[in-house]
């Protein structure tokens, strides 16, 4: 799914309204329309109170069609305008003197001298205050509304985006924006609902459909996609009946050391559930017994040393290598690190101890192939790329850094972000129970074996971390949160193989006989 800016939203808005040959206003109505229906499916004619509180702005607007909408079904509605500005949007005055056609209950204007109406902890507020053109901060007393929405309890549905809340900033104070249990967006997520500092102001949210302009919608590039299982099914390269291992690739993880040779044998046994032709683990001496006694398909090749590695030397030509997973800082490693990437070639998947030791000699970054993909938890990219302000200075650092070096940057985190320059991927799998040891380890062995199949580093990167968290939410189900381990993600990276071909089931939609014509109730 794209992510469209600000920006792109309104142009695609006014490309519709000419293609399509409607009128703003029109286009508004179908946007409230489908808010309501929303509701209307749900709440089935229930008298609970429902509270719109309506900006003077196009997102007023919506919220005045909503309330028309319910108000003509019977609900049990209250309508206020939130009178922060005497400008009003055109589209916002064609619905206020609809809904005063509409009913005798006209809506309620709110101002900074006014009292906030009563709302009871089964009521339901609407928030259409605020929507993406929001340009300045909120005066207090709207402020203060919004604190009365948190205080009340009721569950709040935003219109579109929780008011007080920018699509690309994080809000200086987080008494500014409403606190929202769900948001209905129109026609595109907003990248704010996935980053972990604006992430908070709502706790669900859903896409509409409002009918903008297909064409518009599949040319338009975005900087940021959502990925989920239509956009990696493209992506999976199936077998060829008369394929063999050959051609599947020869992966090499490098890594382990004394006490930590489970996080390169954990990276190699993804690499191969993956479905690598070949692995090979070059580790230091003391891991030849346990792979070789737990990992029987792997080959390996042992460093000289016994406890760490320190000649990364091999004589194999490998498709891709998986480099730094539990395998130390030394000072040894540090210098056959440097000795390797002076003359390598081949692509690279960096992770761990790997990525601590191009941050602690950051000389070396300049040496990694095009493409080479850097899998880092936060403190690890924080050691890459310095620290930030917030979660879009984040973001704005991991793309200058990955201009830089041109390098791929998987940003861990509940939504893993994949980022190449300018372009960024949020993965929609995963979940709570990826915080465990080792997850990130198979992880790096899920991309490496994917490139070793002859998936580009891109396409391996975004592909990868979906089928790693696809690989969670899996096992998950059989296991809960705090009982899934490393091992359990790599047992299941053939039923995210096989997930990606189930169809979901369709909702059954139940039918209001009220809202039949009189032809269809016959």
């Amino acid at each position: 799914m794209k992510i469209f800016s600000d920006q792109q939203i309104y142009e695609g808005d006014k490309l519709t309204a000419q293609r399509q040959n409607i009128t703003s206003t029109e286009l508004m109505e179908r946007a409230g329309i489908q808010i309501f229906n929303w509701l209307h499916l749900r709440m089935q004619g229930a008298q609970v109170p429902i509270h719109i509180f309506c900006g003077i702005g196009n997102n007023g607007g919506d919220g005045l069609v909503v309330a028309r909408h319910l108000i003509n079904h019977g609900y049990n509605v209250h309508t206020y305008v939130v009178n922060f500005s005497d400008t009003r949007s055109k589209d916002f005055l064609v619905n206020y003197d609809l809904i005063k056609q509409t009913t005798k209950k006209w809506p309620t204007l709110i101002g900074p001298k006014d009292d906030y109406p009563e709302i009871g902890s089964d009521d339901i507020i609407i928030d259409a205050v605020f929507g993406i053109g929001l340009n300045r901060p909120a005066d207090d007393w709207v402020v203060n509304l919004f604190q009365h929405f948190r205080v009340s309890k009721a569950f709040t549905l935003s219109i579109d985006i929780p008011s007080g809340l920018k699509t690309d900033a994080v809000p200086s104070d987080e008494n500014h924006v409403v606190w929202a249990n769900h948001t209905l967006s129109f026609q595109s997520t907003k990248l704010a609902f996935f980053l972990p500092d604006t992430a908070k102001y709502t706790e669900q949210w859903e896409v509409l459909d409002i009918g903008i302009d297909r064409e518009y919608l599949i040319n338009t590039q975005t900087a940021v996609d959502l990925i989920g299982k239509q956009e990696v099914l493209p992506i999976y390269k199936p077998r060829d009946k008369f394929s063999h291992k050959g051609v599947f690739g020869h992966a090499l993880i490098i890594g382990g050391s004394y006490g930590k040779i489970g996080a390169a044998l954990l990276a190699s046994r993804s690499t191969l559930s993956i479905g690598a032709g070949l692995v090979t683990a070059l580790v230091p001496k003391c891991g030849f017994i346990p792979f070789q006694s737990s990992f029987p398909e792997a080959m390996i090749i042992t460093d000289e040393n016994d406890e760490w590695i320190s000649n990364i030397q091999f004589n194999i030509t490998p498709t891709v290598i998986g480099l730094g997973v539990g395998m130390g800082t030394e000072k040894e490693t540090a210098e056959a690190l440097k000795v390797f990437l002076t003359t390598n070639k081949t692509p690279l998947v960096i992770d761990a101890d790997g990525i601590n030791l191009l941050a602690e000699h950051k000389t070396l970054l300049s040496l990694l192939p095009r493409n080479t993909v850097l899998t880092p938890h936060p403190k690890e990219l924080e050691r890459l790329i310095g620290t930030w302000e917030n979660d879009f200075d984040k973001l704005d650092k991991v793309k200058a850094f990955s201009k830089k070096y041109h390098a791929i940057i998987v940003v861990k985190g509940a939504y893993t972000l994949t980022v190449l320059e300018d372009k960024t991927y949020i993965n929609s799998t995963g979940n709570p129970g990826l915080a465990t040891a080792g997850t990130g380890d198979v992880l790096t062995g899920i991309i490496t074996g994917l490139i070793a199949q002859g998936y580009d580093s891109l396409s391996a990167a975004v592909f990868g971390v979906y089928l790693h968290g696809k690989s969670a939410d899996i096992a998950v189900e059989g296991l809960g949160y705090e009982a899934m381990t490393a091992s359990h993600i790599i047992e299941n990276i053939g039923n995210a193989y096989l997930d990606l071909f189930v169809q979901p089931e369709q909702p059954k939609v139940t039918e209001n006989p009220e809202d039949k014509t009189t032809e269809e109730k016959k």
